[in-house]
């Protein structure tokens, strides 16, 4: 119903349409720019559909007859004549528009329960059987890491899972959601993404005690550290301390992106990938 909405606004323009119309064309664009700013699209898209909801149903409910008998006048015969069943079409709309309601408080109803009713810290997928999956590994890791780590103890782990370390792990991190430090984000993902020993040097630049990565080839968890990946090698490679890290290094022979036996060495060696598939770096 946003472009009805939008349609009505246009029809009557005036300074509160002008402004609404203003406000949609500008969140739309950056919503597209942008996949967080849908945030910023929401209230509009809500204010325009009810906008074209409002107006639809009052231009055909004024068209619905009632019981009144209305005065046959010349006016009346004139206008009946040229709408001769403009209660029927009336009628249809209206009907039309409250199914479309009915119907839409029974799919928000839905992807309520399916899609916004699972915390993000537990993760719920469904099996090639069809069967509920749970991933409870997060809360497992920040759970281990509050009661078996010192709690003065730093951990480094990509920015995904900052904010989540902090609230349930109530530990110090290096770098969080907050992505405005990009250099910081850099230096951690150069100690992601190259040899041991070029990683424990960054390591100990930064104070770290613990490294977390997640590793989901083992309970099909797709969204993963090793999936992730080539954002820390290019984010990584974005500064000057990375310039020793080039994207093109980590691809196969082929130009493809693999963790398997057709890797490429600097794949293989990286920090990441040993932490990930072997668990631990020597």
């Amino acid at each position: 119903m946003f472009p009805v909405g939008l349609y009505y606004c246009f029809r009557e323009l005036s300074d509160a349409n002008i402004f609404v119309i203003l406000y949609s064309v500008t969140s739309i664009y950056f919503a597209g720019v942008m996949v967080r700013l849908m945030l910023v699209l929401a209230p509009i898209m809500c204010i325009m559909s009810g906008i074209g909801i409002s107006t639809t149903l009052s231009t055909y409910m004024k068209n619905i007859e009632s019981g009144d008998v209305i005065p046959a006048t010349v006016k009346n015969k004139k206008k009946a004549a040229d709408y001769p069943i403009k209660s029927e079409i009336a009628t249809v709309m209206v009907t039309i528009v409250a199914i479309f309601l009915t119907t839409f408080v029974f799919h928000c109803t839905w992807v309520t329960s399916e899609a916004y009713s699972s915390p993000s810290i537990v993760l719920a997928a469904r099996g090639h059987d069809g069967n509920r999956i749970i991933f409870d590994d997060f809360r497992e890791a920040y759970n281990w890491l509050k009661f078996n780590t010192p709690e003065d103890a730093k951990i480094m782990s990509w920015w995904d899972y900052g904010y989540q370390l902090t609230a349930m792990a109530n530990r110090t991190i290096l770098v969080d959601n907050n992505t405005w430090n990009n250099t910081h984000i850099s230096r951690v993902g150069q100690a992601m993404a190259s040899p041991e020993e070029h990683s424990y040097t960054i390591m100990k630049e930064l104070d770290v005690d613990y490294v977390l990565v997640i590793f989901g080839g083992m309970s099909g968890y797709s969204s993963d550290d090793i999936n992730k990946f080539l954002w820390m090698i290019r984010i990584g490679g974005s500064t000057p301390e990375g310039v020793h890290i080039k994207e093109g290094d980590y691809y196969s022979s082929s130009g493809e992106y693999k963790v398997d036996k057709d890797a490429s060495a600097a794949m293989h060696n990286s920090s990441c990938t040993k932490c990930a598939i072997t668990g631990s770096v020597k």
